[in-house]
């Protein structure tokens, strides 16, 4: 997906261009609300940054745009204060945010196998009280149950704790 860049402000497309090279995705620029509707109306954008000066002049011009965008994230930035520099580093802080749930996913699971692994050997090695044996089984079918929570998609994790 592409990222809709509305601004009139001087030097907009070599900031577009910034951001295109650093996020690896195609960024087009719109000098105003017609221009950014028509864009809204050929096709679907990942992004829609619109400048905060602009928005703060025509707030109906915003609106109109925000109305139109879809599914499309909104920002309002300042370019005159910001530019190219904060929209790499909100993708960026994205990518990390996403890498770090991936790593403490990846340790969980590894973390639940391990223990269901080694409470199933422990309940068929050697003899043991009945109690110990009961908490034992308490363990593997508490870690079977993580287990299967863990295997799920993370949308429907998200949807069945709401």
């Amino acid at each position: 997906m592409s990222i809709l860049m509305v601004t009139g402000i001087e030097g907009a497309r070599n900031c577009a261009d910034a951001v295109a090279k650093q996020l690896g995705t195609e960024v087009e620029v719109a000098a105003g609300r017609k221009a950014a509707l028509a864009a809204l109306r050929r096709r679907e954008f990942a992004a829609v940054v619109v400048d905060e000066t602009m928005a703060e002049c025509d707030p109906a011009a915003a609106e109109a745009i925000w109305e139109h965008a879809g599914l499309a994230i909104p920002l309002q930035i300042s370019f005159a204060l910001s530019g190219a520099a904060r929209l790499i580093r909100e993708r960026e802080q994205m990518l990390a945010r996403r890498a770090a749930a991936a790593a403490i996913e990846a340790e969980l699971k590894s973390t639940v196998a391990g223990l269901l692994l080694n409470s199933q050997l422990a309940l068929n090695g050697s003899e043991m009280p009945p109690s110990v044996a009961e908490k034992l089984r308490m363990v593997a079918d508490l870690a079977g149950s993580l287990r299967q929570q863990l295997s799920a998609p993370l949308v429907a994790r998200a949807e069945t704790a709401a």
